[in-house]
């Protein structure tokens, strides 16, 4: 989908008119405004601000090897200022609207597969060391070597495969859509039906969104949020109503609006204590599986976002690429020194995206929203996913539109698009439509004998996605629990 087509009109100043933040960020080059870009970055702080209440429950919710848990408080704080640090330096240095904090996935690796066999700082040590070697693959160009060595069709399918992902997200998180054991594994709100006042908040916000979307308000997504939240908490204090449903944020009043950051956690690291603790070849597995989850859903939501936001060349690159990459793997380190788990881009920046944003300006709005959250945890809350989900369906649609630029009738092309679009929402993973459609992109090009198609870097990435699949038969033919 062209950017005339889902940008709110806000024409850019003539070439003679630019001010220092137009100068900074090149807003006339892209297109953009400042009004825009702060509409772009508000959005997205609101689409991914779940982000400080869920992060602390997921490692909260762990215990250590000795039994320890962290502070809720402290990960709060934590959480709140790993993301705003990490996305304002993504914005000054990659300018690109791509705002971090920490990853959904690579958390539970930490909360789940890490801290049972070590101490808490002992696992955050390995976080670090996650980091520092994603930025080592970024500094020596490897990283954005095999970023430019998958095929541009593939490119636009990882593109729509995120839309279709954070859709199913935006659904899931929303109770609009369910899970269950049984038959059928999804289904429509309560026993396939749409029965809490949660899922009409989500239902009446979704059209509102749609119908000032497609007329072209400028801050169609950010109008319908606050809406969406406003009802929220009419609904939720009525006491009249029956109560729940809502997930991990209540929209309740808060008592306080203001409430005091507790740091207590910064610092927090054994770097390689875990590797004693663990054992040499447990705390590798472990580590191994943080720079794969890392390198390529971060390299996905990078690709697909960027290509969204019409920042993708002619030859399917993204500029400044390498500064983005080691403000990736730098955000990651930084994640695990404040022990709120590795940081990285998150695909929620797409909702900011389809509210106009195009530059690093609007991660600025991002990242000092978050930084204002340390002081206002209370407030931030109070917005439920029922409001906030709405916009990456919207956004999620405007994705989508990325398959059109895939040529369909070509079998080399089209089966590995299509698992890579597919595998991103049934197996809820980035990395594993990434993987799957990498792998059979390779398998495919070999058995037709076109070897030399693929790109000498695209053969290492095959051969750890298929240690990736295959990881945990290894760790048990190696005995590792």
């Amino acid at each position: 989908m062209s950017e005339a087509s889902t940008v709110p009109t806000d024409d850019p100043p003539p070439a003679g008119e630019r001010g220092p933040l137009d100068r900074l960020f090149d807003l006339s080059g892209r297109g953009t405004t400042v009004a825009r870009e702060l509409r772009g970055g508000v959005t997205t702080f609101f689409a991914m601000a779940y982000i400080i209440l869920l992060n602390p429950i997921i490692l909260g919710g762990a215990k250590d090897v000795t039994g320890a848990t962290l502070s809720i408080p402290q990960l709060t704080t934590m959480t709140a200022l790993s993301a705003a640090v990490t996305t304002v330096i993504m914005g000054l240095a990659g300018n690109v609207p791509l705002a971090l904090a920490a990853g959904l996935g690579i958390n539970a690796v930490v909360a789940f597969q890490a801290a049972p066999v070590m101490t808490w700082p002992q696992a955050m040590g390995l976080v670090v060391i996650e980091g520092l070697v994603i930025v080592l693959l970024a500094l020596t160009g490897i990283r954005e070597r095999i970023m430019n060595s998958i095929p541009l069709a593939l490119k636009h399918a990882i593109a729509a495969g995120i839309g279709a992902f954070i859709t199913l997200v935006g659904l899931v998180d929303a109770g609009f859509v369910t899970s269950s054991a049984a038959s059928p594994p999804l289904s429509l709100g309560t026993g396939g039906r749409l029965e809490t006042w949660p899922a009409l908040v989500f239902a009446l916000t979704l059209l509102l969104m749609i119908v000032l979307f497609v007329r072209r308000v400028p801050g169609a997504i950010l109008i319908s949020i606050v809406v969406g939240t406003v009802v929220a908490v009419l609904i939720q204090d009525n006491a009249s109503i029956r109560k729940g449903g809502w997930g991990v944020v209540t929209p309740d009043v808060p008592d306080k609006l203001f409430a005091a950051p507790d740091f207590g956690l910064l610092g927090e690291v054994d770097l390689f204590g875990g590797f004693g603790r663990a054992g040499f070849i447990t705390a590798l597995v472990v580590l191994f599986t943080l720079v794969l989850s890392g390198f390529f859903d971060a390299m996905g939501t990078i690709l697909g976002i960027s290509d969204e936001a019409g920042l993708v060349d002619e030859r399917g690159q993204v500029p400044r690429l390498g500064r983005i990459l080691s403000v990736d793997g730098l955000s990651a380190a930084f994640g695990g020194l404040t022990s709120s788990s590795a940081n990285t881009v998150f695909v929620e920046s797409a909702a900011g995206v389809g509210e106009g944003a195009r530059t690093g300006l609007a991660n600025i709005a991002t990242g000092l929203l978050f930084a204002v959250t340390l002081f206002l945890t209370p407030l931030a809350g109070v917005v439920p996913a029922q409001a906030a989900a709405p916009a990456l369906v919207v956004v999620g649609a405007m994705m989508m539109a990325q398959v059109a630029k895939v040529d369909w009738s070509d079998p080399e092309l089209t089966i590995p698009a299509f698992l890579t679009i597919v595998l991103m929402p049934f197996t809820y993973s980035i990395t594993t439509g990434l993987g799957m459609g990498i792998v059979s992109y390779a398998v495919i090009k070999a058995a037709r004998g076109r070897w030399r198609d693929i790109a000498p870097a695209l053969w290492p990435v095959v051969v750890l996605f298929l240690l990736f699949f295959a990881i945990h038969p290894i760790e048990e033919w190696l005995g590792v629990k």
